[in-house]
């Protein structure tokens, strides 16, 4: 399939093992602190609040706009210097602003540039961050992200 032109979004992006994560939602929604809290964890930052995502071939890849590349906010802190990876493969999306209604969900998606990217709805889990490290890990039991 011809690549697409990139799309600019409005998000975070870490990457954990070299599979990246796109943290999506409203201002306020905890994009840059679930980002914080990941890279308390060791996930290194792509970018932080606007998000390039690009298409090449089967992969989806996540870059920063260069004016605000290594830098994170901490909302009430400030701006924080952070060292940032220039680009990651997309490997699994989260919605803030959506709650997941299912104890055992199933298969979420978010299509982006014809890739459907695994989704994981969290808006308002505390336990989010070691939950989706651990899927950025191993994927889901049931082969869905592995």
């Amino acid at each position: 399939m011809e690549d697409k032109d990139p799309v600019l979004l409005h998000g975070s992006c870490v990457s954990w093992m070299n599979r990246g994560l796109l943290i999506l939602g409203a201002s306020g929604s905890g994009k840059s602190t679930l980002a914080l809290q990941l890279m308390a964890y060791g996930a290194r930052l792509v970018g932080d609040d606007r998000i390039w995502v690009a298409r090449r071939g089967d992969l989806l890849i996540a870059t920063c706009p260069p004016s605000i590349c290594g830098r994170i906010e901490a909302r009430g802190v400030g701006i924080l210097a952070a060292e940032a990876l220039p680009e990651a493969p997309l490997a699994l999306a989260v919605d803030l602003d959506r709650s997941e209604p299912d104890r055992l969900p199933d298969h979420r998606k978010l299509d982006l540039l014809g890739i459907g990217l695994p989704l994981v709805l969290g808006q308002g889990r505390g336990h989010l961050a070691p939950v989706l490290l651990q899927y950025l890990t191993a994927g889901r039991a049931d082969g869905a992200g592995a």
